[in-house]
């Protein structure tokens, strides 16, 4: 009897202190400054003040092109130097992982920035050791590899819709530290976003994808198994963040009711735990050509028809 007390107690005792870290991580975070030239605020600790009002369209495509400048900074900086970084975004259905992915990544190279989206494990990968699948995506020199979604499928999903057993979830916990350790002192700048975002706003997005056809194929059957069991995944959230919130590989929580506040957000959050500098390169201009000295064959070309 006393033992179970005694293992209540340091569940209650785990939750607790999870909601506060929590808590904690979505009211302030401590941003160092960038080294180089970047634009680094000198290492002065930034309070998150999050806006009850949404960013307009017009200020959020202005900022995101400066972001996306520095991006591609930080691209040839990665190449130059040879560094591996691997970014994980973890969050709710609907959280807005995609669009902050997508945002990071229209303007860089697919070749440095890889974006990893695993499907479901196949009967082979299930008899495989947990996280085998993922470590042939990790970065090698000169990438940057994007989880959308990672190994800690099992601390959420797979934990809560039944996928593992308490047992192997609460291993996956026990373990996962040590497997980052590892990535972080083989040289792997490791970042660790969570999304957190309201359950009404959930709401309106997953019904919003309901009626658009641009938007269906995002809702899947497990996000509507998964709808209602909002206070399992929270409790899941919170024993995942009291077991992996280290300090070689800390969580950072991003507000994501405004999805273009959370995208510019994250993206500065990122260019600034990522060193860089700008690589001088010369001035590129354009060599002159020599045009009209072949003639053209006259050839019965299929064109594509010209409804717009």
């Amino acid at each position: 009897m006393k033992a179970k007390q005694a293992g209540t107690a340091r569940a209650a005792a785990t939750q607790g202190a999870a909601a506060r870290h929590l808590a904690r991580k979505a009211s302030s975070h401590e941003e160092p400054a960038r080294k180089g030239d970047g634009g680094g605020d000198g290492g002065a600790e930034v309070v998150a003040t999050p806006s009850t009002e949404k960013l307009s369209t017009k200020a959020y495509e202005r900022e995101l092109k400066k972001l996306h400048v520095e991006l591609v900074k930080l691209q040839q900086w990665v190449v130059h130097k040879g560094l591996k970084v691997c970014v994980v975004f973890e969050g709710r259905d609907g959280a807005g992982k995609g669009g902050t992915i997508k945002a990071i990544t229209e303007r860089v190279s697919p070749r440095v920035f890889r974006v990893i989206a695993l499907p479901a494990p196949t009967e082979r990968e299930k008899s495989q050791m947990y996280a085998q699948r993922y470590l042939p995506h990790l970065p090698a020199g000169g990438e940057v590899v994007i989880f959308d979604r990672s190994w800690y499928n099992r601390a959420g999903v797979e934990r809560v819709m039944g996928f593992c057993t308490e047992e192997q979830a609460q291993g996956f916990l026990g373990v996962v530290p040590h497997f980052e350790q590892l990535m972080v002192n083989s040289g792997i700048i490791l970042l660790k976003y969570w999304l957190e975002v309201s359950p009404e706003e959930q709401t309106r997005r997953l019904e919003a994808r309901i009626g658009d056809g641009r938007k269906t194929w995002k809702l899947s059957p497990m996000d509507l198994k998964s709808y209602d069991r909002w206070d399992d995944y929270t409790k899941a959230r919170d024993e995942m963040f009291a077991a992996t919130d280290t300090s070689w590989a800390p969580w950072y929580v991003a507000r994501s009711e405004d999805k273009k506040r959370v995208r510019l957000n994250v993206i500065s959050h990122l260019l600034k735990h990522v060193p860089y500098k700008s690589i001088k390169t010369e001035k590129v201009r354009l060599p002159k050509r020599k045009i009209d000295r072949y003639k053209a064959a006259d050839y019965p070309y299929k064109y594509v028809e010209e409804r717009f």
